[in-house]
């Protein structure tokens, strides 16, 4: 039994609709589909959520809407037409004004995406469609009720076959609509992939699975074949974004595997993404992800290592003015706080001073204008002098490592440079590890 959900881009027109038809129907196991809201049709476009979001905007000062609501309906008639339905939406457009006139929320206003085009797909599929916000509920105070939302959907799902379920959004007990975070319909899918206890999710999009490095910095990365939830979960959090990262969390504690795939070229394999693996790599590596806009505060004390609570009296400074930090390497004299630049930038000398009230330290130091960049691999801990050639292959393309921190799992190594070399430094990072495959 297999979950499957499609993009945005998967579902922009009817064009990419009838390939998504093509690949449900070429698997009997692919039983319960979770569509996104239309997305681009091209570059210059405009995805149909972030035009309901200036329809709701509109309405929501009063003022006319009909040209914006007006183009949305375009957009869903213009795939009912291509795909040679009998189908008519104008009930259910009708109820979305109502309801955009009487103020309904601009989660409600999202929703609507979705809701429309599983509508569709449904119709399209003959599977039967299932209203998000029956089955996925939030509490009161809007976070999701993962626990509440898996006794609905097993009882729902049990007794049926095939079935459509919008992604994105669900209801609070009172009925009242609620969206994840944007790319929410990944949350979806993988909630409904535990209710049923799927044995694969497949997520379909416009790449075929995750890339070792940004293809924006890399020219035709190679593609990752397999990778564990804790190795995506450190390059996600490192800014590689394919997945939305609270999707892994509802299939990794049922171990059910990703299967990330391509709309546009289904015969891709893609990326499988397990709990764990006896298989290898391909290279030591399994990615290089980063970010830049980050600064160090170098604190220096003497016997530092010897002061108990020196640590928690620094990051006191940091929670006081609703700072978190990123990574804190330290020396026995010495500690390194690594922040975001912008969120600290305009606080800087109100915690320079609470560091120095609470753990009075020698000499601060703060540097600006750095970037940070995870190598992650689960087979780095078996290969010796994986760090020696990260830091030989830097040095060669004469760039400094400004900071170093492991984690104890081996897992990741976390580097730190100027944002100047970020580039560079993924560049050589890929170069001796995939291109010279070491």
């Amino acid at each position: 039994m297999k979950v499957v959900k499609f993009g945005g881009s998967s579902l922009a027109n009817a064009e990419q609709f009838e390939k998504v038809g093509n690949i449900v129907r070429a698997d009997k196991d692919r039983r319960f589909v979770v569509p996104s809201a239309p997305g681009k049709r091209n570059s210059k476009d405009t995805k149909v959520t972030d035009m309901l979001y200036e329809c709701y905007g509109l309405a929501e000062a009063d003022s006319d809407f009909g040209g914006v609501f007006q183009a949305i309906k375009e957009r869903y008639q213009e795939i009912i037409d291509g795909l040679s339905l009998e189908l008519s939406l104008e009930k259910e457009f009708q109820v979305i004004e109502e309801h955009f006139r009487e103020k309904a929320g601009s989660d409600y206003a999202a929703s609507r995406g979705e809701y429309l085009n599983g509508i569709i797909m449904a119709h399209y599929l003959g599977y039967e469609f299932i209203d998000a916000a029956e089955v996925i509920r939030f509490s009161e105070n809007g976070e999701f009720d993962a626990e509440t939302t898996n006794r609905i959907l097993e009882k729902r799902l049990d007794r049926t076959s095939y079935a459509v379920i919008p992604g994105f959004y669900g209801a609070k007990k009172d009925g009242k609509v609620k969206t994840f975070s944007r790319g929410g319909s990944d949350v979806t899918g993988s909630i409904i992939a535990r209710a049923v206890q799927a044995d694969a999710y497949e997520n379909w999009t416009d790449v075929s699975g995750f890339l070792i490095a940004d293809p924006r910095i890399i020219y035709k990365p190679e593609r990752i074949e397999m990778i564990t939830y804790k190795e995506l979960r450190e390059l996600s959090y490192m800014g590689a974004s394919v997945l939305h990262e609270d999707a892994i969390f509802p299939v990794r504690k049922e171990g059910i595997p990703i299967n990330i795939r391509n709309t546009n070229m289904p015969e891709d394999e893609g990326t499988w993404i397990v709990g764990s693996t006896c298989q290898k790599s391909k290279y030591t590596i399994t990615g290089i992800a980063g970010k830049k806009g980050f600064c160090s505060v170098i604190l220096e004390k003497d016997m530092m290592n010897a002061e108990i609570g020196f640590g928690r009296k620094v990051l006191q400074a940091f929670e006081d003015n609703d700072i978190s930090f990123e990574h804190m390497p330290s020396g026995i004299d010495t500690m390194t706080i690594l922040v975001h630049q912008d969120e600290f930038v305009h606080k800087e000398q109100s915690v320079v001073s609470a560091i120095h009230r609470l753990a009075g330290p020698d000499h601060i130091e703060i540097e600006a204008d750095l970037a940070l960049i995870a190598v992650v691999g689960r087979s780095m801990k078996s290969s010796r002098g994986t760090a020696g050639r990260i830091f030989s292959a830097l040095a060669h393309a004469n760039v400094n490592v400004k900071m170093i921190d492991q984690g104890s799992s081996e897992l990741n190594i976390i580097i730190g440079v100027k944002n100047e070399d970020f580039e560079v430094a993924i560049k050589a990072i890929y170069d001796i590890f995939v291109l010279a495959r070491i």
